[in-house]
């Protein structure tokens, strides 16, 4: 018994002692540059929560080279100037080798030269515009675990089909994003053989879409492809809401309406209207239960819910953020040093990690930067809540 007390005294003390070393140590830090304050901030809450979830539990096995990790995030409020300045700002810490992203495409857009300028890694967990990736710059410090829109506008429009969809109409916000979109509805329709009826664009900020709904009604549209985000999603869901019955058009949603509370913004039944969205990963339908459950042990720990699944706020954001602190964090043991330089090389040479969202094997390789492709992505919608869950028999 005293043996066996001893020994756990010894262990005790052993890890209080390696505890203190490692708080001791000099942090490193990844930035958060994200929308945590506008429209989207549901995106950059969900990315934050993700990403410290697994700087705790790395920090509590003894953090990374002996150094724990801490998160500095800054918010874009969706302006790329902003953006531009925050990466930057984040980039003059010596100590810093990662900045996560988060929604938009725009911002991501606008922060690439400064990204590179600076030799960080950029680790996008929101942001769907293929050239955020496919970006020309060599060497890319663009890595992504997140949807590519030419994956995306392809699935989409095959979903659409397979839901006997013949005459699709494109509804886009008229940023990069959007045209990141139009490029991929184009070559998906040549590909499916389908042909897009007609395509409107609306600006952020829109107030009303009813007359480009109408004019889809007149060319003879029978679905909506959407690429909005959460405020103009709201808007264009409720100009289809007030158009007659007969008149309201199905809608197949981008992710992007999913960044803020669209429950909230429509304020109406979504039994109303048939409206389904792309998600990369759900809690109810998860990957690997082992993942999940280890996942979700620690958001219940560490924020305050009612543990239940609803509470977890636009999910794909977590679970994209958790599994790129883990793959850079691999990265940089592998790598053996913090310099950014040395860590991007090795993010390129990845082992198989079996992740949240899907077993990378390997995540990264010199020629690929995006971790998803189209076999990640299903079809999702609101509930009588306004929880996310799956679209039963779609994928």
């Amino acid at each position: 018994m005293h043996k066996l007390l001893s020994l756990a005294l010894v262990v005790t003390i052993v890890s209080l002692l390696l505890s203190a070393r490692i708080s001791s140590a000099t942090p490193i830090y990844i930035g958060l540059d994200a929308d945590m304050s506008s429209s989207a901030s549901l995106s950059g809450i969900s990315i934050q929560r993700g990403a410290l979830i697994a700087i705790d539990e790395i920090n509590k096995s003894g953090g990374v080279l002996g150094r724990p990790l801490e998160l500095l995030t800054k918010d874009h409020r969706g302006n790329p100037a902003r953006g531009k300045d925050n990466i930057e700002d984040l980039a003059e810490r010596s100590d810093l080798v990662a900045i996560i992203g988060g929604l938009h495409t725009p911002v991501a857009m606008a922060e690439l030269e400064t990204i590179h300028n600076e030799e960080v890694i950029y680790l996008g967990a929101w942001a769907a515009g293929t050239p955020v990736v496919k970006n020309n710059f060599d060497p890319n410090f663009v890595f992504r675990v997140s949807v590519r829109d030419e994956f995306a506008s392809e699935f989409l429009l095959n979903q659409a089909k397979m839901n006997g969809y013949v005459s699709p109409c494109l509804l886009l916000e008229n940023t990069g994003w959007g045209r990141s979109n139009k490029k991929g509805f184009d070559q998906a329709a040549q590909k499916l053989s389908m042909k897009i009826e007609d395509t409107q664009w609306f600006n952020w900020g829109v107030k009303d879409l009813s007359s480009e709904l109408i004019r889809f009604n007149n060319s003879r549209c029978d679905v909506v492809m959407m690429v909005a985000n959460a405020k103009e999603g709201g808007v264009a869901v409720n100009s289809m809401l007030n158009l007659p019955t007969d008149n309201r058009l199905p809608i197949i949603s981008h992710w992007g309406i999913t960044g803020g509370d669209f429950p909230s913004i429509v304020g109406r039944d979504f039994a109303e209207l048939n409206l389904s969205f792309l998600q990369t990963y759900s809690f109810f339908k998860p990957s690997s239960e082992k993942m999940a459950i280890k996942f979700l042990d620690g958001y219940f720990q560490k924020f305050a819910t009612s543990k239940q699944l609803k509470d977890i706020v636009a999910p794909v954001g977590s679970a994209h953020a958790y599994d790129l602190v883990h793959l850079l964090t691999h990265a940089i043991r592998r790598a053996g040093v913090t310099d950014r330089l040395v860590v991007r090389e090795a993010l390129e040479n990845m082992e198989r990690y079996e992740g949240l969202v899907r077993t990378y094997d390997p995540a990264f390789t010199k020629q690929r930067h995006d971790a998803l492709d189209i076999s990640d992505f299903s079809l999702a919608r609101f509930n009588a809540a306004g929880v996310i869950i799956p679209v039963e028999g779609a994928k």
